[in-house]
């Protein structure tokens, strides 16, 4: 933005000259037209940001160009100038896009003002388009790629894409994901990724628990034909098919302590060793890792390695529980209805509200990964055209005939809520299990959970 490049465009050739001189001691790069058809040779040559357009021209009338211009190049901005005081074409000229519009004669010292006004302008609506491009791009590569599950207008989730294409910037900072199984660490991963530099290069996801502390080696950096009892073949490693991309290392908490030592001394040299070679090989690696655990409490009890945690955790993403961005519920709902639907080659059925309702109060311990499946389980369940709660297993039935105290109503603890619901239910049915239970839409077993969870006797 500190080099704008401007054109002038005026049939005058003594104003383009001294406009341009006027300009260009401010570092502006200034190009001249004397009439449209130059003007538009230039455009499709140069990246132009504003346009200082007269309104008198030949071959076509300024307005026209502007309609022109505002067609083919929207971003440009364009500043009017005119030597006759005609009120309509101000209004017409800012109906079509001008930002500015100055009559002639005029202070080239106002017509800068009125270039660092438009600079300012044109670097916010950047800035926004950024923002907006960035979250649409995270939004196609996901739902193109990856999925959706990550997706949704809350404030919570919005904040995670924000800090995903921050992140995927800086193609060489490790990551670090955190949060519950099911909010799908893995597509953030993916994510950040698809919006790096590293794109075209491999995405390789790693799930760190099931990777035995023997055969660590071979997997991650390779190994020789011979270099072992059953190496009758040459092995490529993780690291060197990640060269270039992304290693995601999910669940990085459960890896054992040989394995960490090894592990960091990669990151901090990028080179790798394979079994039973001689020769070192370079690699150009992202780390990003997950986990579910409270990493920083295990290092704490010195049951992960300080310093791996700190090379890894250059800068983490936390990802919000799903009952923590229950607005994001009904889109997410709506989503997985034709997702699934489409490849249970069914019509997506119409919802009763009474579901939608019923899944925003519920607790959700497996997350975005658990309304799939509960979204899953329906489609497969339902034969007509409406999804009802009968469909919906463990999901308590929010109901007018079941009425709430005033104090329940406003109680913001879910788990007190269920447990008050649930007597409420035992209540309305003298306490008979299975009553309960189809009250609640809910199976009997999941009743008898539900009330030893909550230490509910009688």
């Amino acid at each position: 933005m500190e080099n704008l490049n401007i054109l002038v465009l005026d049939d005058e050739r003594v104003f383009r000259d001294e406009i341009k001189e006027f300009l260009e001691t401010d570092k502006f790069i200034v190009h001249l037209a004397g009439k449209p058809s130059e003007a538009f040779q230039i455009l499709k040559q140069a990246e132009i940001d504003i346009i200082i357009l007269d309104l008198k021209l030949p071959e076509m009338d300024g307005l026209t160009f502007l309609q022109k211009v505002k067609e083919l190049y929207p971003d440009v901005e364009v500043i009017m100038i005119t030597g006759h005081g005609d009120m309509d074409a101000v209004i017409q000229a800012m109906r079509y896009g001008a930002v500015e519009f100055f009559p002639k004669p005029f202070r080239l010292i106002d017509m800068k003002a009125a270039i660092q006004r438009t600079k300012r302008y044109i670097s916010l609506s950047n800035k926004y388009k950024e923002i907006e491009y960035s979250y649409a791009l995270v939004s196609k590569e996901l739902r193109d790629n990856v999925g959706y599950e990550i997706m949704g207008n809350s404030k919570a989730i919005k904040q995670v894409v924000d800090l995903m294409t921050k992140v995927a910037k800086a193609d060489s900072t490790s990551v670090l994901i955190t949060g519950e199984s099911g909010t799908g660490k893995e597509l953030v991963a993916r994510g950040i990724h698809y919006l790096s530099s590293r794109k075209n290069a491999y995405f390789h996801a790693i799930n760190c628990s099931a990777v035995p502390e023997a055969l660590f080696e071979s997997e991650f950096f390779g190994h020789k034909k011979g270099a072992f009892t059953g190496a009758n073949e040459e092995k490529i490693g993780w690291f060197e098919i990640a060269n270039g991309g992304t290693l995601f290392l999910d669940e990085i908490a459960e890896m054992e302590s040989f394995m960490q030592s090894k592990l960091l001394r990669v990151l901090e040299d990028k080179k790798i060793r394979r079994v039973g070679a001689n020769n070192d090989i370079f690699v150009d690696v992202r780390i990003i890792a997950a986990t579910n655990q409270d990493i920083q409490k295990l290092f704490d009890e010195n049951k992960f390695r300080s310093d791996l945690y700190y090379r890894l955790n250059s800068f983490e993403i936390h990802i919000p529980p799903l009952r923590e961005r229950r607005e994001d519920i009904p889109m997410l709902l709506d989503y997985f209805l034709k997702l699934i639907s489409q490849k249970l080659n069914k019509k997506a059925p119409s919802v009763e509200p009474s579901v939608v309702k019923a899944l925003s109060a519920y607790h959700f311990p497996g997350n975005v990964r658990e309304l799939r499946n509960m979204v899953e389980r329906a489609l497969i369940l339902c034969d007509g055209n409406k999804l009802t709660l009968k469909f919906f297993a463990g999901l308590p039935i929010i109901d007018d005939d079941i009425k709430l105290d005033n104090d329940v109503e406003e109680l913001f603890d879910l788990d007190e809520a269920e447990k008050r619901l649930i007597v409420k239910a035992l209540q309305k049915t003298d306490y008979k299990k299975s009553e309960t239970a189809q009250l609640l839409n809910i199976t009997r077993q999941s009743l008898d959970r539900r009330l030893e969870k909550y230490g509910i006797d009688f």
